[in-house]
This record gives structure tokens, sequence and C-alpha cells, in this order.
């Protein structure tokens, strides 16, 4: 039998020879998940003997990870803000950088402020959830046009303790929307066709290719996002989206065009123009 903390060692080795970064730290956050622990437990069983079905486990999780399956995918959630997500191939993975865009909309509005927000492409509803558990007296409608990332959404709402919360709807972006709001917001598909070529094996082969990559250069949803949501914005609404690196100066030309009363790019903390704001005139 195999101790612990050899197995983790050899399975360390292995996602190193496959070019992970971070291989020992990826190696641990498979094994604390594959065996139902916490990833700092793991030092304190550095001596506990593994059964077969154990190591045979961990072995296949090991793999999946060093053919570059996310690690999110094999284990089953992620992290979002103080959420904990169900994650699979069926929506984007959230990203940390899209916790900005959630901070960017509760600044908008005073917490005590009752706010009606359209989450457009809202994928596995980490967006609109994250709202709901920050911001109790905002309602929410979640849209998506995949029945898939749907189901993942609400399967999270349920997960999560907010499917009172939220209500889900199938639209391809404005499509069956009547209402009006006082936040759109949307991480929506950005990335030109070129792009996704150049970037990790984990993006390019198991992300929805529908939620990464857009026409016109990327900018072919989010055109439509900005050209269509003075519709549906009340006086003085805000929409704000997740964007493209090289996108900002087309983006403030559609929104002069569009007759917002005033529009910007915003950094993330990396430094990096990656959200968009405009405001609709009052």
């Amino acid at each position: 039998m195999q101790n612990l903390l050899d197995t983790l060692k050899k399975a360390t080795d292995f996602l190193s020879r496959k070019g992970l970064e971070k291989p020992r730290l990826e190696a641990e956050h498979l094994f604390a998940a594959g065996l139902g622990v916490r990833r700092l437990d793991l030092y304190l069983q550095f001596e506990r003997l593994l059964n077969d079905t154990e190591v045979e486990k961990l072995r296949a999780m090991t793999v999946r990870r060093g053919n570059r399956e996310p690690l999110q995918h094999i284990v089953g959630t992620v992290s979002f803000r103080d959420l904990i997500l169900k994650s699979d191939k069926r929506a984007l993975i959230p990203r940390p950088e899209t916790e900005e865009l959630v901070d960017l909309a509760l600044a908008l509005f005073s917490a005590e402020q009752v706010v009606r927000v359209l989450d457009l492409g809202t994928g596995s509803g980490a967006i609109a959830l994250a709202l709901a558990a920050e911001r109790p007296l905002w309602r929410i409608d979640a849209l998506d046009k995949s029945t898939d990332a749907l189901s993942l959404a609400r399967e999270n709402a349920i997960f999560c303790q907010l499917e009172s919360r939220i209500n889900f709807i199938q639209s391809d972006w404005f499509a069956v929307v009547t209402d009006q709001y006082d936040l759109i917001i949307s991480n929506p598909p950005y990335l030109a066709e070129n792009e996704i070529t150049t970037a990790e094996p984990e993006v390019r082969a198991f992300d929805p290719y529908s939620a990464l990559v857009a026409a016109d250069n990327g900018l072919a949803d989010l055109k439509i996002i900005l050209t269509n949501a003075t519709k549906f914005l009340k006086k003085g609404g805000w929409v704000i989206c997740e964007t493209g690196i090289d996108q900002h100066s087309a983006l403030a030309e559609i929104s002069k065009q569009n007759a917002y009363k005033e529009y910007a790019g915003v950094n993330d903390l990396s430094g990096r123009p990656r959200f968009w704001k405009a405001q609709k005139s009052v």
C-alpha cells in the first residue's frame, strides 16, 4: 500500500511533466477532493495508507488534469466570491476577474436600494447568484440562450439556496425581454476567432466555444448589448460588461451612437482594460 505523501509526490511529478505551472498545488486540490477532506488537512495525513480504490481514483483524476481538463470540472466545483458553484462543461468556468464586474455593479447603487437587474448570458449563474447573495433587495432576471447553461445555473441556485431570488429565462439576448431594468450586466463572448487558437488548452478544449468567441473581431455580442440596452433600461440605468482588451475605442463609438449619457472603460486590478459601463440619460 502507498502512503498519501508518496502518492502525492508522484502526482506532482506527473503534472509537472505535463507542463502545469503549479503542479503541487493542483495535486493537493485533486487529492483533497478525491479523499473528501480539506486541502490543508492533507498535511496531517501524509502517513495515511491509501487502499487500492483510493489510489486508482486519485490516479484517474491526476491523469484527467494532465490531459488539461480543467481542475474545476474534475473536482466539480469552483469558488466565486463567497459562493461555491457547480462547474462542468455546460457553461464557462467563472473567472476571478469577473468577480470585479460584480464589484463594479455593487458600487453603482446603495445597499438599501431596490434594483431590477438583467443578467445577459448568465452561464453558470455566477454573476446573478453573487448579486443575489450580496444584495437581498435586488430583483434579478438571468437569461441565456443555452438550455444546458440554464440547467447548470438553476442547479447552482438550488445549491446556494438562492433559487427563489432569481428568475431564469431562455432567451437569445433581448429576444423575450419586455421589462425595464436599473442594471443590465453581462460577461458576453468577446474573443476574436484568432484569439481562441492561442488560449490555454483548458479554455480551448473545454469551455463552450459559443461562450467565448464572437464575430466582428469579438465585438458582435457587445454591440448587440449596447445597441439594445437603452430600450430596456430605466432612465439613469446602467449597462456594464466584461470586454476584450482592445475593444474600448469601438465601444466608445457605439455608446456615442446610442446616446448614452456617460460611458467609460474600467481597468481591472491588474491594469488591463477589462470592463465597460454606460449610463442611459435621465
